[in-house]
Formats: C-alpha cells, sequence, structure tokens
C-alpha cells in the first residue's frame, strides 16, 4: 500500500527547510495558515511571516512590494482566493513586474469536498495559463511537492504552485524531478495518458486495468503545465494512435487544452479529456465528487478504449 501524504504537510515542512536555509524567504497568508501550513514556517520564523487576514489582494500587492526589494516571498490561500480574488494584482504587480513571489496554493479542485462550490477552484490553471510570465506546477503527490517547492524557489519569477486539500498517495519510481520536463512513469504504443495532480494515481491505475485487456497506455506526469514540455507531448503523439489528457480542472483553458494546443500545431491526432465538463463543484465526499465529475480510473479507461476502437 503506498504512503498516504497531505501535500500540504509536506508544503509546510519544506517552507521551514528553506526557512533556515535563506533567510531572504518571506512567507505572506490570509488567515488560512492553519490549512496551507505555513504556520510551520510562522512557528520557527515570526519575524518573516505575515498575516493579511481576509484580504488575498493586499497580500498579493504586498507580496509585489517585498519582491521588488529583492525578498523571495512565498503567498499562500485557498486556491480560489488566490487566482480568482486576487487576479488583477497577481497579473499586474506580480507577473508584469517578473518578480519573484511564488504563489503557493491549497485546496484545489473538487476533492476539496464539503465546502462546495464557492472553494472549489476548477478554472485556477486557466486562468493563470493566460498570465505571461508565470510559471505553474501541479505536483502529483507529497514528495514531489517537496521538488515544486525546491523548484519554485531556486528559479526566479513569478510561480503558481497547485496544491490538493486530500491526503495523495505516494507514487514511485517518478524518476528525477526536473523542472519544465513531463516524467514518463509508464511506457505505452497504444496510448498515451497525459496527466497532473491528483489525476496522475487515477491515470495509473487505468493503465494497469487497461494492461490486463491487452491494451498498452503509457502514463505522462505532466507536473510542469508552464514551460510546457512539448518535446514529450509530440513524442507521445508520434508513438500512439492518440492521447487522453487527465485533470482535476475545467476542460476549457487547462492541461487538456495545452496539450491540444500543441498537438494542433505540430502532431494533429486524436486528444480525450478527462476533467471537468462546464460545471460548477458542489459540496460531497471527494471520492463521491471524482465520480460525479467522471474523474476516476474506469472514466479514464472508457477514454482510452475509444481512441483503440
Amino acid at each position: 500500500m503506498a504512503e498516504q501524504l497531505n501535500q500540504r504537510d509536506v508544503y509546510g515542512k519544506t517552507l521551514a527547510e528553506l526557512g533556515k536555509a535563506n533567510k531572504n524567504i518571506v512567507v505572506l497568508d490570509a488567515d488560512l495558515s492553519g490549512s496551507t501550513k505555513t504556520s510551520v514556517f510562522a512557528k520557527e520564523f515570526p519575524e518573516r511571516f505575515f498575516n493579511f487576514g481576509v484580504a488575498e489582494q493586499n497580500m498579493m500587492a504586498t507580496a509585489a512590494g517585498l519582491a521588488s526589494c529583492g525578498k523571495t516571498v512565498f503567498a499562500s490561500t485557498f486556491a480560489m482566493f488566490a487566482t480568482g480574488r486576487a487576479w488583477e494584482q497577481v497579473r499586474n504587480s506580480l507577473a508584469y513586474n517578473n518578480f519573484d513571489v511564488k504563489v503557493v496554493a491549497t485546496h484545489a479542485g473538487v476533492t476539496v469536498g464539503p465546502d462546495g462550490a464557492s472553494h472549489q477552484a476548477l478554472e485556477d490553471i486557466a486562468l493563470m495559463r493566460a498570465i505571461p510570465n508565470m510559471n505553474i506546477l501541479v505536483p502529483c503527490d507529497g514528495p514531489q511537492v517537496k521538488d515544486a517547492i525546491l523548484a519554485a524557489a531556486s528559479n526566479k519569477g513569478p510561480f503558481y504552485v497547485r496544491l490538493a486539500r486530500c491526503k495523495l498517495p505516494s507514487i514511485e519510481n517518478k524518476g528525477e524531478f526536473k523542472f519544465g520536463r513531463a516524467q514518463v512513469l509508464r511506457p505505452g504504443k497504444d496510448v498515451a495518458i497525459i496527466a497532473c495532480g491528483i489525476m496522475v494515481n487515477e491515470a495509473l491505475i487505468a493503465a494497469q486495468s487497461l494492461a490486463k485487456k491487452g491494451i498498452q497506455a503509457g502514463v505522462i506526469n505532466m507536473h510542469t503545465i508552464r514551460p510546457l514540455d512539448t518535446q514529450a507531448i509530440i513524442a507521445a503523439a508520434r508513438s500512439t494512435k492518440g492521447i487522453v489528457v487527465c485533470e482535476e480542472h475545467s476542460i476549457t483553458a487547462g492541461l487538456g487544452s495545452a496539450v491540444t494546443e500543441v498537438v494542433c500545431q505540430d502532431h494533429p491526432t486524436r486528444v480525450l479529456r478527462v476533467g471537468v465538463k462546464n460545471r460548477f463543484g458542489q459540496s460531497g465526499e471527494p471520492e463521491e465528487l471524482l465520480k460525479e465529475y467522471n474523474l476516476t480510473s474506469r472514466d479514464i479507461e472508457k477514454a482510452v478504449c475509444d481512441i483503440v476502437a
């Protein structure tokens, strides 16, 4: 049984480790440090932690000001508020100036659960993809959160790092993490499954089930959505009958759209998208919501079989 880890816990611990190594790091939160786990950093370095209350726009504007003075800033809140409520400040203050601010947002996707539609960000990747200069990371499990945070800290410029609320199984044998380079977790000549975040594990389960049916489905972990690994996408398009893209996000302007844009230009092939289709979220348990929104391994299997057929 794979170890189940909470991505937020790994974020909190990694942030504290970075704080010890780099006194230039400052952390901001919007009254949710207990949930985002920036409270771990706050306890160790109270002089470098600032709580802005329910004022996400002010938090992002202050992050820009601190970055303009040479600080590396981590700003955290829920994904809905980081990308929705504070979008103008993220665009105009952070990205336009190419400031060294890392927006690490938790509670993304429908697996936020009982908090419901108002807290379930299903458009956040789309909003961040539309902004020039913005780098986007969506780690697939707990251990990869550390890789993502270290990559964000060591590369200058604005970052958006998307984290889930629920515990996730740790995926073994992912190989070395390289910013901007996808990880091929499983080879396959029939169909390529490209996934990010919590959907990577669902993709692996689907691929294992498909193998029993004689269908070889490859699995690619696209943990970096910008800069996108276009070479990995084109290679997948050339070597298979088609691509299935999986994301716990709207199919509009997310990873599926990014992949489609690449193959449309460089190597046209069939692309099916497993994601949220023109709907808001709703209250429920994470497992129930994944089934309701057709985001399970069985839904991925159906899409793969459709391409093979």
